[in-house]
């Protein structure tokens, strides 16, 4: 042991570029102190499965954690790709026309993703391991025969060895394309064999390391996609624990799961985990100081509105729409995002759920449907090249007088619009959550995280749907009880779920503010002693926030 020791550390000098880095310079300020925290660490093994260097969330939280988890007695390594996958959750459409990917190996930001990974990873003198160590020229044979053999149309369905392989490099194809489906795209077919054959190798590179390595937990970000979702099918087909992240929408907030991507596990957490909260109030005041803060997004670093516009008279002037009529409001998600297989969805997508309610709505001209086109599409992290506007324009050959169709680049705020609506129907937009807390009802036809909670309306069928449009408008708030449980809901979610990282902080990009050791060893933040906990012991990534209040508000 000691010599290894002596192969990885020798002198056991650490850079001090790039001088920007706090945690470079915090580990170079006290290097005895981190070479005796490696030295004496013999506890859990952890493999922190970033693959993607210059993903600037994950190269800073998962440093900073590998270093907390390693003073935790933990011995902590990293897993990174060395440009060997042809395409990733990285690869976007703006950084690498479709033609110029398919004639190149790798991919544009491959260069910078290797720099990143030496200046940032390698001088935290853990273990780092790339993709390419565990690959073989038969891995690489046999991921180009299936890439090129497989019918383009079963690609989706694709499963290897039980793992969802296909759903994943789908899901990846229509993140770089920015779309819901490939129709129309002229080298869509080659770009998605392409992310075939990008979650072929990562299945293959997590299957070697997984038999030449023993780890009790792998962590990583976001858990979909090529390589971080192939990551995942491997390691629960393998019995290995994975804990999954993404940052969240409050800042200096991130969420964690339990072996599976949030997309999936915020559906199937137990109401036990948030319905006996006591909403005292204390945390009312709490919960409504940030519902409002939401309608300007001071208090968050995810936000998609500029400059959001509260005028509903001048509105209504614009768009031609009659306050004095019952209004239902609709809220549309972005088209390509998280592109998973949910049971329980009402509709095959989103699009037909659109359409049918439109149709719906033409049958009752009493009513106003007003949709609401995500503002995402146009200022999200991937714009949308697949409009909702546009699909609705080839789909709709004359849409109803009683419809009308907000787009994602009109700055009306969507809290001020649905303020005048009567009910809310939605697929699975996050802001069902924050209607129901403020008593609007949500009606539920796809999988958002708030069906089965029990405080909005779910169906499971266009039949169930069209009976319970036929009963709208509702014409009151939700109340007593239910409205009791989205309260709770929305507290968990917000203030529970989002765990606080005070020392990762975001302006133009994520950094760190660390100044010493000490802020990152046990009881030094309590939201970093739960991610720990929760990686080394499996307990539950939730931040008891109402401990904060006071005992005569929580009494």
């Amino acid at each position: 042991m000691k010599n290894t020791l002596k192969k990885l550390f020798g002198k056991f000098t650490l850079p001090k570029e790039p001088n920007n880095d706090s945690l470079v310079r915090m580990l170079a300020g006290d290097p005895e102190s981190w070479k005796n925290y490696i030295e004496s660490a013999n506890g859990m093994n952890i493999l922190i499965a970033t693959s993607m260097a210059n993903y600037n969330a994950a190269s800073m939280l998962e440093r900073a954690l590998a270093v907390a988890l390693t003073m935790r007695g933990a011995r902590v390594d990293f897993l990174l790709c060395d440009s060997v996958l042809p395409a990733c959750q990285m690869t976007k459409l703006h950084d690498c026309e479709p033609q110029r990917l398919l004639e190149r190996p790798d991919t544009p930001r491959c260069a910078d993703c290797l720099l990143e990974a030496t200046n940032t990873f390698d001088t935290l003198r853990l273990r780092v391991f790339r993709f390419s160590q565990y690959l073989t020229d038969q891995d690489l044979r046999e991921a180009a025969e299936i890439e090129q053999q497989t019918p383009i149309g079963d690609i989706p369905q694709y499963s290897l060895d039980g793992l969802s392989v296909g759903e994943h490099a789908y899901a990846g194809a229509l993140r770089y394309y920015g779309r819901a489906d490939l129709e129309g795209e002229p080298l869509g077919a080659p770009i998605l064999r392409r992310f075939l054959r990008s979650a072929l190798l990562s299945a293959a590179v997590m299957k070697e390391v997984l038999r030449r390595q023993k780890y009790d937990v792998v962590v990583f970000h976001h858990g979909i996609y090529a390589p971080q979702g192939i990551i995942g099918e491997v390691c629960r087909s393998r019995g290995v624990r994975v804990v999954n992240w993404n940052p969240s929408y409050r800042k200096n907030t991130f969420i964690f799961s339990h072996q599976n991507t949030y997309h999936h596990t915020m559906i199937t957490e137990s109401v036990s985990a948030w319905d006996t909260i006591s909403m005292t109030a204390e945390i009312e005041l709490i919960l409504n100081q940030y519902l409002t803060s939401r309608r300007e997004g001071s208090a968050d670093w995810i936000w998609f509105h500029e400059t959001p516009k509260g005028d509903m008279e001048a509105f209504a002037t614009e768009f031609g729409i009659d306050w004095r009529k019952p209004c239902i409001g609709l809220l549309t998600s972005v088209m390509w995002d998280a592109q998973l297989h949910y049971e329980a969805n009402a509709f095959p997508s989103m699009m037909d759920w659109i359409v049918y309610t439109i149709e719906c709505f033409r049958r009752r001209p009493e009513l106003q449907l007003l949709i609401r086109v995500h503002p995402a599409e146009v200022r999200g992290m991937v714009p949308s090249r697949q409009r909702v506007v546009d699909e609705l324009n080839r789909l709709i050959t004359v849409m109803p007088d009683n419809v009308f169709v907000v787009p994602p680049e009109n700055q009306a705020s969507t809290y001020a619009l649905m303020d005048r609506c009567d009910t809310t129907l939605i697929f699975n937009t996050k802001t069902g959550i924050e209607l129901s807390a403020i008593g609007i009802p949500v009606i539920v036809a796809g999988e958002a995280w708030i069906r089965g909670k029990g405080f909005s309306i779910d169906v499971s069928s266009a039949d169930e749907y069209e009976r319970i449009l036929e009963k709208l408008p509702l014409g009151e708030k939700i109340s007593g009880i239910q409205l009791c449980r989205a309260r709770q809901y929305a507290f968990h979610f917000f203030f529970r779920r989002m765990i606080e990282l005070p020392f990762i902080v975001h302006e133009l990009k994520f950094s760190l503010d660390l100044q010493s050791l000490v802020e990152l060893s046990p009881g030094s933040h309590e939201g970093l002693d739960i991610i720990c906990d929760g990686i080394l012991n499996g307990s539950s990534f939730v931040y008891p926030y109402e401990g904060r209040c006071s005992p005569a508000a929580t009494g």
